[in-house]
């Protein structure tokens, strides 16, 4: 089967679309082209991949010039934007759109009249869950994912202060919003905090690990943070606002605030005084992600889907593809 994977707002390296679709697409033994803002995000496509670059949040004119090159010979299409759904060209596979986002009743059911649609309840979102995660540790709170106004930038800078007196470190791992990232800066410059900006999610999950407790932040309804169940998978206490708050009472993995600066740390110091909380809610944490949200349990569903949606046949089985890079660029 040959794929055409399509976005023009997340990162190419989007831990969904990148680190778990691709790549389960791939080592099921099928070719996925992949439209992505690679220039944009400065990001060399992953071997294997057959890779179309595009502009970030194209106008519509050059998302489906990029969609065209894309598609050719494809047997499916998988978007994962739904502004994607008016660019699409008119010879075309089937489609499958991903919602991740909130999105109302009524447009699922316009696209899901005229395209395949999958959401979270469909297709759950899902982390790497390691098999034995150190424990929680004492001097570092780690945030993990995009950083912007709307996820809690400024609370995240203005905590890094207060934290600091009490022996308390604050990381943040992950790309930052253009208005975001001069705060960012200059909270580094002064030692507030670390910023490490875009790391490959393998290695960013490990980073993660032993820190006190794994921060999300939000100030606008959504669907559940993946950075959750990334904290989850990587046994860390769960410090969350309202959007989380599901998740996190549902596993018993850690502590709901709102978006206040004091109620955040306040949570923060209650694990850092009590060891023994802070490592059962992350065994708790653990247990459930592991039980329910491992993507390696869940890769095969995946594909099956993908392959029942482009009506062919699954490939006979095969090792992982290793495939040379091509790089075509869309129409100017």
């Amino acid at each position: 089967m040959r794929v055409c994977v399509a976005t023009t707002v997340h990162h190419p390296e989007d831990a969904r679309i990148m680190h778990r679709q691709i790549r389960a697409l791939l080592d099921a033994g099928h070719e996925v082209t992949y439209v992505a803002p690679f220039s944009y995000f400065n990001v060399t496509p992953a071997a294997g991949l057959t890779a179309v670059d595009v502009p970030h949040e194209a106008a519509y004119g050059r998302a489906r010039a990029a969609l065209r090159r894309g598609v050719r010979d494809a047997d499916l299409l998988i978007v994962h934007d739904h502004r994607l759904l008016r660019t699409l060209p008119f010879r075309r596979p089937p489609v499958v759109w991903d919602v991740r986002e909130q999105v109302s009743g009524g447009r699922l059911a316009r696209a899901g009249r005229r395209h395949h649609v999958i959401t979270p309840a469909a297709v759950p979102e899902a982390t790497l869950v390691s098999p034995a995660p150190p424990p929680p540790g004492d001097t570092r709170v780690v945030h993990l994912g995009r950083l912007s106004a709307d996820r809690g930038v400024h609370e995240l800078i203005g905590l890094a202060g207060r934290l600091a007196p009490h022996g308390i470190r604050l990381d943040l791992i992950g790309a930052a919003g253009p208005g975001a990232r001069p705060l960012l800066r200059d909270a580094q410059r002064v030692g507030l905090l670390d910023w490490f900006g875009h790391v490959p999610h393998r290695h960013a999950l490990r980073m993660v690990e032993g820190a006190l407790a794994g921060l999300s932040l939000a100030s606008t309804p959504g669907g559940t943070p993946t950075k959750i169940l990334d904290y989850m998978g990587r046994g860390l206490p769960v410090v969350t606002t309202a959007p989380g708050a599901s998740l996190v009472e549902q596993a018993g993995c850690g502590l709901v605030v709102p978006l206040d600066v004091d109620a955040v740390l306040d949570a923060v110091l209650d694990l850092k005084e009590d060891p023994e909380r802070r490592l059962a809610l992350g065994r708790h944490g653990h247990a459930h992600a592991l039980a329910r949200h491992h993507w390696p349990d869940q890769a095969a569903a995946f594909v099956a889907r993908m392959e029942g949606c482009a009506g062919v046949p699954a490939p006979a089985p095969s090792l992982p593809l290793h495939r040379p890079v091509y790089v075509r660029r869309s129409a100017e």
